[in-house]
């Protein structure tokens, strides 16, 4: 995955701690972590979400054009109103997730750090004859990140993806420093990711790889609409949704708190009952150390894995919650 490398000025902030890996380009947190969650989850702070890549599409058959290439419902979407989205390769594995809100003239959508330059590769490929124009506004645009709950105020003119789980703020890259000062305080990105993961919301190139479909994650109805066709890879949507079930599944794991080492992405899942030179059952995806939970994860597991059974996450012991049904 590409990334976005331009550093956001808010790592100029006191006690910054610059993220690493996919989020290089933000702070990973503040100096105070676990503080950090703890305001983010009462509903106040903002998280600097601008690594991430900024798409917009205008033009009056921007929405109809757009119904014919996402997995989501998007034809009549009302201004205002957030949704998500995936584009699929024709086999129905997951190529990009967008979160999208349109305003009533322009479609805007926020992805991963440094994948809008082939999402718009793509794109531009697909307008034909459509009246569309496809931007990449990663330079003049900045994400932040506003929780349930937060009574901060929307600059006059932002664009607002207001979702259950909070609100994406598109806000002029310009001004980033001047609306840190009036409503922090700022919160790092490793809280933003600890509270998905109690969620459980799976995130591209975190909880994908190059083989991954949309069931596997609980993206279906979320992110994919079920009662459209006309897409790419549609037509193992369906035969997977109505004949078959997934190979995988997501499951939310509770690791043992008593372990100093926190198993990564990429750590393999075994039976706990089998040992670690048991046979390899899936891989985490996403670790964190959540304020109230302690060492959490998300994992990709084999479908046949029984529900209830022990795991061991690299040496680690894991329970799983169900997220996805086998």
């Amino acid at each position: 995955m590409q990334r976005h490398t331009k550093s956001s000025p808010l790592l100029a902030l006191p006690g910054a701690v610059p993220a690493e890996g996919p989020d290089e380009g933000v702070a990973a947190h503040y100096g105070e972590l676990f503080r950090e969650q703890r305001t983010l989850a009462d509903g106040s702070g903002f998280v600097d979400l601008s690594h991430r890549g900024v798409v917009t599409v205008t033009g009056s058959d921007r929405l109809s054009w757009l119904h014919l290439l996402l997995t989501q419902h998007v034809s009549e979407l009302p201004a205002g109103q957030a949704t998500e989205a995936l584009i699929l390769s024709a086999h129905g594995h997951i190529e990009h997730a967008l979160y999208l809100v349109d305003d009533g003239e322009t479609t805007w959508a926020h992805v991963e750090p440094g994948t809008q330059d082939a999402l718009i590769a793509y794109l531009e490929s697909m307008k034909f004859f459509y009246r569309v124009e496809v931007a990449d506004r990663t330079d003049e645009f900045a994400v932040v990140y506003l929780p349930a709950g937060s009574i901060a105020p929307v600059p006059d003119g932002a664009t607002v993806r207001e979702t259950a789980h909070g609100r994406d703020l598109f806000l002029p890259r310009a001004g980033l420093e001047a609306y840190a000062e009036a409503n922090g305080p700022a919160i790092g990105i490793l809280a933003y990711e600890a509270l998905r993961v109690e969620a459980h919301r799976p995130r591209l190139g975190f909880e994908t790889d190059h083989r991954t479909i949309p069931h596997e994650l609980g993206w279906i109805g979320s992110a994919v609409h079920l009662q459209k066709g006309c897409y790419r890879g549609q037509e193992t949507v369906a035969r997977v949704h109505n004949l078959g079930k997934p190979p995988r599944r997501l499951v939310f794991l509770h690791l043992d708190g008593s372990e100093v080492h926190l198993p990564g992405p990429g750590a393999e899942i075994r039976l706990a009952a089998d040992g670690p030179d048991g046979r390899k059952l899936g891989f985490v995806t996403t670790s964190a150390r959540h304020h109230e939970l302690g060492p959490i994860a998300l994992a990709l597991v084999k479908r046949n894995v029984p529900m209830d059974a022990e795991l061991l996450a690299e040496t680690t012991a894991a329970a799983q919650e169900v997220v996805v049904e086998p």
